[in-house]
């Protein structure tokens, strides 16, 4: 390793040059990538929604769909619009009561139901089908269409239209996340750290680092827009950690060693590189737990979040090793005193009173865990954003002069008989909150002149092998009525045609939920899992992964646990993603403070001399880490409008401050009373039990509540 440092120390330039030539690609990478706003088309292709959206796409040509209302037209004006929306491209079919009866029938000679199906007061509606995926660019392009044609009086509300408004949103919003990580973040840098310069090349290293990560995404083609709105935060608060070790360690192989910048930077990257490579490991391992979700946006986030990760020590230990010694001057140039406060006094008192801080632990846990366990969650995906947004009012519109809050459709064999899908079509009508249908069968019944309906009904309604029935349910998405209401059709259409499918948002959100349930109790056992094992085998102990594990995961459930006493509503994935993030980037925490307790305990030093110098040296370090953190993430989540991304952030600038605040008092508590335990189920810890390692001798007279001469290679 001491090789691979004196190389990146004399190469500084050339890596400097490469490292700002690949920006090139990686900008080409992140323009190239396509951005999915539609995270239901996360859920697995098998499902029965999923496989019915396909046929319905292959069987009929129908995408995407919405619902447009126009306010104060005459009926002539309406068949006028409707001509020229059906010109829009990727408009495959717009249903209007012309579609069921020529316009040459009078209105006073249309069945009562027919008519109310497509007027309320002065305004009219009609349903629209595309022909390409809801999510699809072209998809939303026709949107943006329609509603330059429909002007003011008209209003179009769908999941198409729910993701293009999210899509422009986003789009204004997501740079503005990045410009207040990365100024919160340096000013929070530029107080504790000794330079006013290295901040800024920290932050010039980090983003080189997130610009490569987000142009490699190319390779996947897509990511989620969940995923692009905070990987890069996420990024830059879990791997500003990196720069500090890195920083530290050339500070004091420079001024305590009195070694040449080369030699000085050289071993700081030999020694870093070891450390964070080993405390990377734990925060990758939260992130690729998320890709053993049912939710592929699991798969989608790990992968994208592990990457950054990987790729940030990688850059860590050679881009920003390079710049630093590039910019050597300007940083001495910019030199300070650093705000750091020492911990002595707090160190001394909490050994000293361990029962307590064990107690609030004991406290804190019972009521924790179950705000946890009964914190609501969200699935209505148009919660999260801004009500006055166009959907949303359009929604409003459909909800209050229609009675409509979603639609369902139902995909029938075209083999099974005309009697037994009228048959269904009645029982659906008597279910609760099923506001009307529309299927050739049930809306005209055999009684109906064939001469007085439009041929054209029969060819949208039916392919070779299925016939489609639309079903408005008055009830909401993600509702429990609306989920009770799917279950009991299910159940009716089953009895006629066993291989009937019921599609549509609402019955695809109640897949989403099934499934991320399942899926949340999956991740939390797999990150828990892999985190102890990977403590397990770095500080070779049964007993410290239990107490490390267990005291972030008390950080975990009081974070989790407030919006249940608050009586906030989560977005579903804010509390599977918040469990992994956490546990995986704060525990790190822990481990640097428990690696100074192991070294000072096995070089001979008494209990509570130990963890007191453990804790008292630490801190610094965990303080900035957690700060950083809390910065990086505190301003998106106060700026933001969406909510699943503000209140993403926000638990995971809470969930950082929450999580300090558990390595500070709780963890120096439990070395204090558990260690005799953690001295015989530990190898190579407690006195004469050092195991000898290649490292550079610590002197006994450096003060180790300097925030530059903490040794934290040892972590």
């Amino acid at each position: 390793m001491l090789g691979f440092g004196r190389a990146i120390a004399r190469k500084r330039k050339i890596i400097v040059i490469i490292a700002f030539l690949l920006l090139i690609p990686s900008v080409f990478g992140f323009i190239g990538t396509r951005i999915n706003y539609d995270v239901l088309t996360y859920l697995p292709k098998s499902i029965d929604t999923i496989r019915g959206q396909d046929i319905l796409l292959d069987e009929f040509g129908k995408g995407g769909f919405a619902m447009v209302m126009v306010d104060g037209m005459e009926t002539k004006e309406v068949a006028k619009l409707k001509a020229k929306l059906e010109a829009v491209d990727h408009v495959d079919t717009i249903i209007w009561y012309d579609t069921i009866l020529d316009l040459s029938v009078p209105e006073v000679m249309l069945p009562e139901d027919i008519y109310d199906k497509f007027n309320s007061g002065d305004t009219t509606l009609m349903a629209v089908f595309f022909d390409l995926p809801t999510s699809d660019d072209e998809t939303l392009e026709a949107v943006t269409e329609m509603r330059q044609i429909c002007g003011k009086q008209g209003f179009i509300s769908g999941m198409t239209c729910f993701v293009e408004d999210l899509k422009e949103l986003i789009e204004k919003e997501e740079p503005v996340y990045v410009a207040v990580a990365v100024v919160l973040a340096m000013i929070v840098l530029g107080i504790f750290m000794n330079s006013f310069a290295i901040p800024v090349i920290f932050i010039l290293g980090i983003g080189m680092a997130i610009m490569y990560n987000m142009g490699s995404n190319l390779i996947q083609g897509e990511i989620s827009f969940i995923t692009q709105a905070i990987a890069a935060v996420l990024q830059l608060a879990v791997t500003t950690d990196y720069s500090i070790f890195l920083w530290h360690s050339y500070e004091e192989h420079r001024n305590i060693h009195g070694m040449e910048r080369d030699e000085a930077m050289a071993n700081a990257i030999s020694k870093t590189l070891v450390s964070i490579s080993s405390s990377s490991l734990t925060t990758i391992a939260g992130f690729l737990a998320l890709c053993f979700m049912t939710f592929r946006l699991g798969l989608d986030m790990g992968i994208v979040l592990a990457k950054g990760v990987l790729i940030g020590v990688v850059s860590s230990v050679t881009i920003l090793p390079a710049m630093i010694l590039c910019g050597e001057k300007i940083i001495n140039k910019t030199r300070h005193k650093p705000v750091v406060p020492k911990f002595d006094k707090l160190s001394g008192f909490i050994v000293k009173r361990p029962l307590i801080f064990a107690a609030i632990f004991l406290i804190l846990l019972g009521p924790a865990f179950y705000g946890y366990r009964n914190t609501d969650v969200y699935y209505k995906l148009d919660l999260s954003i801004p009500q006055d947004l166009p959907f949303a009012v359009a929604n409003e519109k459909l909800a209050d002069d229609f009675n409509m809050n979603c639609t369902h459709m139902l995909l029938i064999d075209a083999d099974t008989p005309q009697k037994d899908v009228r048959d269904m079509m009645k029982e659906i009508d008597r279910v609760d909150g099923v506001g009307y249908t529309l299927s050739m069968e049930g809306t005209l019944g055999p009684t109906f002149p064939d001469m007085m309906t439009p041929s054209r009904l029969e060819g949208e309604l039916s392919s070779d092998n299925y016939q489609l029935a639309i079903i408005n349910s008055e009830y909401a998405v993600a509702s429990d009525e609306v989920n009770e209401q799917i279950d009991k059709l299910n159940k009716i259409v089953r009895k006629y045609d066993a291989g009937a499918l019921l599609i549509g948002e609402a019955p695809c959100t109640k897949d989403l939920i099934d499934i991320t349930d399942h899926d949340f109790k999956v991740v939390t056992g797999i990150s828990v899992a892999a985190i102890f094992l990977i403590i397990l085998f770095a500080l070779q102990s049964i007993s410290l992964p239990v107490i490390l594990v267990a005291s972030i995961e008390l950080g975990i459930f009081i974070n989790l646990g407030i919006p249940y006493y608050t009586g906030t509503v989560l977005a579903f994935i804010t509390s599977i993603i918040i469990s992994t993030v956490q546990l995986g980037s704060t525990v790190d925490y822990a481990i640097l403070m428990t690696t100074r307790y192991k070294m000072e305990r096995t070089s001979g030093k008494e209990k509570i001399e130990s963890i007191r110098i453990a804790h008292s040296s630490s801190m610094p370090s965990v303080l900035v880490s957690a700060l950083s953190f809390f910065a990086a993430t505190i301003g998106v989540a106060l700026y933001s409008n969406i909510d699943l991304i503000s209140s993403l952030c926000l638990l995971m600038a809470r969930g950082a401050i929450i999580s300090l605040l558990v390595v500070m008092f709780i963890v120096p508590s439990f070395f204090v009373l558990f260690d005799g335990i953690i001295l015989r189920t530990s190898r190579h810890f407690g006195p004469g039990k050092e195991k000898k390692e290649n490292v550079l001798p610590l002197r006994d007279d450096i003060d180790k509540d300097e925030p530059d001469q903490i040794h934290l290679e040892e972590r």
